[in-house]
């Protein structure tokens, strides 16, 4: 049980929690982004960090510190916080992405690990291996036991209060994404980086980001926070905390302003293709798109961080504030909308549905039917699987229009696309109050013809009877032929 870590809120596999980091001081409330500092190249001052964008936690290299002599010298004998001038948590990359960069470097676990506890970190990494995208599987397994050994090797250095991560490695393989989860989750290490995505994410591979992410999730603990290396672009938070991201850490508020890049929660815009500045962040607020690009280079690309990761930080609250009122999903399609690859993610993730099930609230806000993948959410399997718990009579008439007032059934139940039929005792509570479409999509009355069939089968001495409105003939074939159908369209004619 990792006591550091307590979940407050669900929302699928997305969740609010609290992250304890002794060695800071500092509770960091997750879903949090660690805004990357190059202690080399300041583009915002860290003590604004904390002040003014309220960040408790950052992340740095403590490689590029530890081959920099005076930096490592100041750092040695100032402590990282001094050195920074940051008092919240500090998290030290280990070097891994200059190994993938360059191929080899001049340290090892162990002695990267003591460097970063000299120096005064928070949150240390050991010297994994990050293997790049759709390499064969004999690399990625072979890589995969050298990461392992570092993780052995990481937990037998004395690190005293500073968190330890466990990186989960595996190339695109979420089998052994899954094998490295378990492992990791199996030492005494502290936060569960899944690594190597940034490959992916440049490639705008969201789909495959999602398998990766829930491949490591099926061999972690629930209790395990789990940290995505390398994601920090405000189009993609919803979809990764959604998955059960816990921490992300983003240079590219920073990078994309050195060129002249602005980002939105749709995309990134370049800064000489706008006319207005869609947002109201203390920089948009002040500034025109002609008066950054007049500013000199220094002060435009500090405005344009800024504007970045205000943007990102906003987002970030917002998706937050999804998940506590459970409609994180709803905000992930409408996300998704915006790049046919973050739609590919969000059908990625729905492919999961069981396992996002598993940690999704039976009962939140309100469900939002906004699209033909509606249908596929976890809530419509949950209440399909649970159709065997109703009673019925005898005789059933299941409508998709207001039941009549006089019949010769024993019952009139309402059948509500995606969910199928809803028993009148039930039409109040979550998901069946659910706003949906009045012209429901194929889909939908696909997934509410299932749901009818599937009730039917359940309960086969039940004459069950389906009232519908000019249904497609391919939805309702999905219906068993004990099911007796009427038109509503012709009924009458």
């Amino acid at each position: 049980m990792r006591e550091q870590f307590e979940i407050r809120d669900h929302d699928g596999a997305g969740r609010i929690g609290r992250l304890s980091v002794p060695r800071a001081g500092v509770t960091v409330e997750t879903p949090a982004l660690l805004p990357v500092i190059n202690p080399n190249v300041l583009t915002i001052d860290p003590e604004r960090l904390r002040s003014e964008f309220g960040v408790d936690a950052l992340i740095t290299n403590s490689y590029i510190i530890h081959s920099t002599d005076r930096v490592r010298e100041r750092a040695l004998e100032e402590g990282l916080h001094d050195l920074l001038g940051f008092d919240g948590a500090i998290m030290t990359d280990s070097g891994s992405f200059q190994l993938a960069e360059y191929g080899d470097i001049d340290v090892t676990t162990t002695e990267i690990l003591e460097f970063q506890h000299a120096i005064g970190s928070d949150i240390a990494t050991p010297v994994d291996v990050p293997t790049p995208p759709d390499v064969d599987r004999e690399r990625a397994a072979a890589d995969l036991e050298t990461t392992e050994t570092a993780l052995a090797d990481a937990a037998a250095v004395d690190t005293g209060e500073m968190l330890v991560n466990a990186p989960v490695q595996g190339s695109t393989y979420p089998d052994l994404r899954e094998r490295a989860g378990r492992h990791a989750a199996g030492t005494d290490l502290d936060v569960f980086p899944v690594g190597a995505v940034v490959p992916l994410m440049n490639g705008y591979r969201y789909a495959d980001v999602v398998d990766v992410v829930l491949g490591a999730k099926r061999g972690l603990d629930p209790d395990c926070p789990v940290h995505l290396f390398g994601a920090g672009h405000p189009m993609m938070l919803a979809l990764a905390v959604a998955c059960g991201c816990d921490l992300f850490d983003s240079a590219a508020y920073a990078l994309m302003a050195r060129d002249g890049r602005y980002l939105t929660v749709s995309g990134t815009e370049h800064l000489e293709d706008l006319t207005y500045l869609p947002c109201s962040c203390p920089v948009c607020a002040d500034h025109t798109p002609a008066s950054l690009r007049d500013a000199g280079d220094a002060e435009r690309e500090r405005l344009l961080a800024e504007h970045n990761l205000h943007v990102t930080l906003e987002e970030l609250r917002r998706v937050k504030e999804a998940v506590r009122s459970g409609s994180l999903l709803e905000l992930v399609e409408r996300r998704a909308r915006g790049h046919p690859a973050m739609w590919d993610g969000y059908r990625a993730l729905l492919d999961h549905r069981e396992q996002l099930e598993a940690t999704d609230p039976v009962s939140k806000g309100t469900f939002f039917s906004l699209s033909a993948e509606s249908a596929r959410r976890p809530e419509v399997a949950r209440y399909h699987d649970r159709l065997d718990r109703l009673s019925l009579p005898e005789s059933l008439l299941l409508t998709v229009t207001k039941p009549p007032s006089e019949h010769e059934y024993d019952a009139v139940w309402r059948v509500k696309p995606p969910f199928g039929p809803v028993p009148p005792a039930l039409a109040e509570t979550y998901p069946l109050t659910a706003e949906a479409p009045s012209r429901p999509n194929t889909e939908l009355c696909r997934a509410a013809a299932d749901g009818v069939a599937r009730l039917a089968r359940e309960h086969p001495t039940t004459e069950v009877t389906f009232a519908h409105d000019d249904w497609e003939a391919t939805v309702l074939d999905r219906l068993p032929a004990s099911v007796a159908l009427e038109n509503l369209a012709t009924i009458g004619r």
